[in-house]
């Protein structure tokens, strides 16, 4: 009977669809952990994840299990064990599986049971459910492997626990989004509590289009302590060692990673999002227009630290209404930053389309000039390469407050999950903290004055956002009631102290502009509620709570 097992586990990044990448950076990773009886891998490492609509592709699935044969061969070599994420097809139904593999055979099989279907996840759509699985018995230890939303209802655990198990080791693909280190704790503490078993969390880390995930893979003793944290948004291989006790297995490792507090979790968040959409898309970097303003200065701070000022284009295309001070911030923010920074005029442009259109007023002359900017930006794009990164905000999204082909258009949105108090709140942690990993500059990133001068589209004479919204610490709080918590406006109202009549026509700006956010670019998930995959309303839709 074996007493002792030093077990690898390995949060690692994946490429979804790169069957080779991702088996050749297993085996990578695999020949790390000498020393090591097996090797832990997060949920699906094999084809990425989530692999979505790939799943109903027969040829994706057939090659997948293909390079799942070939990891299993790889253990023939005497290493660790491997313990991976995989498709399985049987009978005419796809699983989302995970595989023990062993001196070159296939240990054992296992099917995640349950498939989530709520929020981002949509598993159901692909994924046939498995039966309960059972303890699978390796080198004299009864171990249970669950696969990530298996852990979050009880039957899994508990069945494991009655058939035998001994420890829990769980792989799993967990997006990140806020306080979630301290969900995935509560609730792995609750399952050891239930089952009296020690369990190893193992996540992955990297983007994939919206989602992001932050790894903080950890291990919790039975005595619901944890013994080991490994750091969040870095890949990380980690041995620990487990040793059998009068009481069962029990983690004997105790090493502890500082895991990122608030603000700068999305902050990481964003960056990490940000570089492997670029990066795996095959841009040869960013362009964005760089007006002065805070959201524009945020963005291109991300997209520095992502990237490297190298590969980061900022523009300023001033109008007739355009300040001095934001064309002096705006050349400042680019120079903090390091990256390239031109002025084009858009005002020859603006002139052309008023003759056009034989001298437009209002709103009209304001949304030319948005998308006069887009148009410059988009041939810039296509004339060098560079992915446009829009800088629009979750606030202003959530209300309309933005121009629908003009600043609303790119390839990619770094703040849409980020509201206006959010993105102050990172402005001022970035403009004093970098952390190492980063590619940008030390100090501070933008001018101090971007950040403490009002938030001004520039599209009028004296306009401010505050003209056409309530002040941004109050909307936030309303469009959380209203998006976050999906209240009604009398509950809204009662939750943040506003007036009925101000959240009951926030409420009609957001629903009214469903249609304008259909029609944005992916970006980071940050809260609960993104837009996009977790708050999926109706376009046409006539119900609305207030009066």
């Amino acid at each position: 009977m074996t007493d002792r097992l030093t077990i690898a586990l390995a949060q690692l990044n994946q490429r979804v669809g790169d069957l080779d990448g991702n088996v050749a950076a297993m085996l990578e990773w695999r020949g790390k952990a000498r020393g090591a009886d097996l090797i832990v891998v997060p949920e699906l490492q094999l084809t990425g994840y989530p692999p979505e609509d790939l799943v109903l592709k027969r040829e994706f699935v057939r090659r997948a299990m293909e390079a799942s044969e070939r990891l299993i061969d790889s253990t023939a070599d005497g290493g660790p064990a491997l313990l991976f994420g995989s498709l399985h097809h049987e009978e005419g139904r796809d699983y989302n599986a995970v595989l023990l593999a062993d001196g070159g055979k296939l240990v054992a099989r296992r099917l995640k049971h349950e498939l989530p279907n709520y929020g981002t996840f949509d598993e159901k759509r692909v994924f046939a459910s498995g039966p309960l699985p059972d303890p699978v018995e390796w080198r004299g230890v009864k171990l249970g492997i669950p696969i990530c939303e298996d852990i979050w209802l009880e039957a899994v655990c508990a069945h494991l626990a009655k058939s035998g198990a001994e420890l829990l080791l769980v792989t799993n693909g967990s997006p990140y989004e806020l306080d979630k280190d301290d969900l995935r704790q509560r609730l792995v503490r609750q399952r050891v509590v239930e089952t009296g078993l020690p369990l190893a969390y193992v996540n992955r880390v990297g983007g994939q289009d919206e989602l992001v995930f932050d790894g903080s893979s950890f291990v919790v003793n039975d005595d619901g302590e944890i013994a080991v944290q490994m750091p969040d948004w870095d890949e990380a291989l980690w041995l620990t060692e487990w040793e059998r006790t009068a009481n069962g297995w029990r983690c004997a490792t105790s090493r502890h990673h500082r895991l990122s507090p608030f603000p700068e979790d999305i902050y990481l968040a964003m960056v990490v999002g940000l570089r492997d959409y670029v990066v795996r898309n095959r841009f040869p970097g960013v362009i964005l227009g760089l007006s002065g303003g805070i959201d524009s200065a945020l963005s291109a701070a991300v997209a520095v630290d992502a990237l490297g000022p190298d590969k980061v284009w900022g523009v300023m295309l001033p109008s007739k209404y355009t300040s001095d001070t934001s064309l002096e911030d705006a050349a400042e923010n680019a120079r903090l930053l390091g990256c390239r920074h031109d002025v084009i005029p858009i005002v020859p442009a603006v002139g052309a389309l008023d003759r056009m259109l034989d001298d437009p007023q209002g709103l009209t002359a304001e949304n030319i000039q948005a998308r006069l900017r887009m148009v410059t930006l988009m041939a810039l794009s296509n004339a060098h390469g560079h992915m446009l990164l829009t800088t629009g905000n979750k606030s202003e999204m959530s209300v309309g407050y933005a121009t629908l082909y003009g600043d609303m258009a790119g390839g990619y949105s770094v703040l849409k999950d980020a509201y206006k108090t959010t993105v102050f709140a990172l402005a001022r942690w970035r403009n004093a903290n970098k952390p190492a990993a980063l590619l940008g500059p030390d100090g501070p990133v933008m001018p101090q004055r971007i950040i403490d001068k009002p938030p001004t589209a520039e599209l009028r004479p004296n306009q401010k956002d505050e003209d056409s919204l309530p002040p941004y610490p109050l909307l936030d709080r309303i469009l959380e009631a209203l998006v976050e918590h999906e209240q009604s406006v009398a509950e809204a109202a009662a939750a943040t102290g506003a007036a009925e009549a101000l959240v009951a026509d926030i409420e009609k700006k957001l629903l009214r502009a469903e249609y304008k956010r259909r029609q944005t670019p992916p970006g980071v998930k940050i809260g609960p509620r993104n837009f996009g995959r977790d708050r999926r309303y109706p376009i046409t839709n006539a119900f609305h709570t207030g009066d």
